[in-house]
C-alpha cells in the first residue's frame, strides 16, 4: 500500500523587483519600531532631580581634572627619566 498523499502546491515565486519592495518596507518598518520602543523606555526613566545632576556634573569635572594632573605628571615624569637616560651629544 503506498501512500497516495498529494504534495501541497508550490506558490508562484515572487517577483524579484516585489521583493526588494517588501524588503524595503519592512527595513523602514523595523526602524519606526526601534524608535517607538525606544521612546517608551525612556518614559520609564527616572530622571534625576536638578540638584543630583548639578552634583554630579561636577563630580564628573573634579574627577577629569584630577586625572589629567596625574596623567601630564606620569608624562613628565617619563619624559625626564628619558631625557636622563639619553644626554644630548
Amino acid at each position: 500500500m503506498a501512500n497516495n498523499k498529494k504534495l501541497p502546491a508550490k506558490r508562484p515565486s515572487s517577483n524579484a523587483l516585489v521583493k526588494f519592495g517588501n524588503g524595503f518596507k519592512r527595513f523602514f518598518l523595523k526602524i519606526g519600531n526601534a524608535f517607538r520602543n525606544t521612546w517608551h523606555e525612556l518614559r520609564k526613566v527616572t530622571w534625576p532631580t536638578r540638584e543630583k545632576l548639578v552634583n554630579f556634573s561636577i563630580i564628573v569635572i573634579l574627577m577629569i581634572v584630577f586625572l589629567m594632573v596625574v596623567i601630564g605628571l606620569l608624562d613628565t615624569g617619563a619624559s625626564s627619566l628619558i631625557q636622563m637616560m639619553m644626554p644630548k651629544a
